[in-house]
């Protein structure tokens, strides 16, 4: 997504635990005409999203365009997850999303123009076995994107989820490398391929532009149409 706005514009605040890979993406990023800056944070911590939102605006100003992407899953029975695992998800996949909405939407409140793009899954729709957490965590955040684009409108902040379906990323490679599960989740995408991550790059792109200012407060499915069986 950012390499996909990259040549628009935008001045791009990337912002991660492992800045080592970070790195990577904001050279590539500049290549491509972009202004980016690496910034190190755990989003889901309170204190260290108040030190970013900080960092951010001493070097950018305002942001006027979140995307809120981290996610993690742990697949597991629902009996064998322990507290800890269960809170780990939430924390990562929900919580962050709220503490950098609270930080950075007053940065866009006022000014005209905003953007705010969390990314769910098919799994706010759709479940499957041993992923109780990841599916709660995907559905409240579905909720939240509704709620917080009625909060918005008025000052002409979009909220709009991206809920990918089976794209070949780190998440999914052991997924992928499995012959037995992948032939699994391709029975259910008619389009029988995974999808390519450029592709939510694109879509990310032009939920940002003018042409989806009236889009607001709903998902985006893509999925290779698993969700329409």
């Amino acid at each position: 997504m950012a390499l996909a706005l990259a040549p628009a514009g935008v001045r791009l605040a990337l912002v991660a635990r492992d800045v080592e890979r970070l790195s990577l993406v904001a050279a590539e990023a500049r290549q491509l005409g972009a202004e980016a800056e690496v910034f190190q944070a755990d989003i889901a911590d309170e204190a260290q999203v108040i030190q970013l939102e900080q960092q951010v605006r001493r070097v950018f100003g305002s942001a006027n365009i979140l995307i809120n992407n981290a996610g993690i899953n742990i697949r597991k029975p629902c009996v064998d997850y322990t507290l800890a695992e269960w809170n780990s998800v939430l924390t990562t996949n929900l919580t962050s999303v709220f503490l950098m909405c609270r930080a950075f939407v007053p940065h866009m409140q006022g000014r005209g123009y905003g953007r705010v793009i969390n990314i769910t899954s098919i799994m706010a729709h759709i479940s499957l076995p041993e992923r109780t957490v990841y599916c709660a965590s995907k559905a409240g955040l579905l909720g939240f994107t509704r709620a917080l684009a009625l909060e918005l409108a008025r000052d002409n902040i979009t909220v709009v989820a991206i809920s990918p379906g089976p794209f070949a990323t780190e998440m999914t490679e052991g997924i992928i490398n499995d012959p037995q599960k992948s032939e699994q989740f391709m029975s259910h995408t008619p389009m029988r391929r995974w999808g390519d991550p450029k592709d939510v790059g694109k879509l990310a792109l032009f939920l940002c532009s003018d042409d989806a200012s009236f889009i607001t407060g709903t998902d985006v499915v893509i999925d290779g149409g698993w969700c329409a069986e």
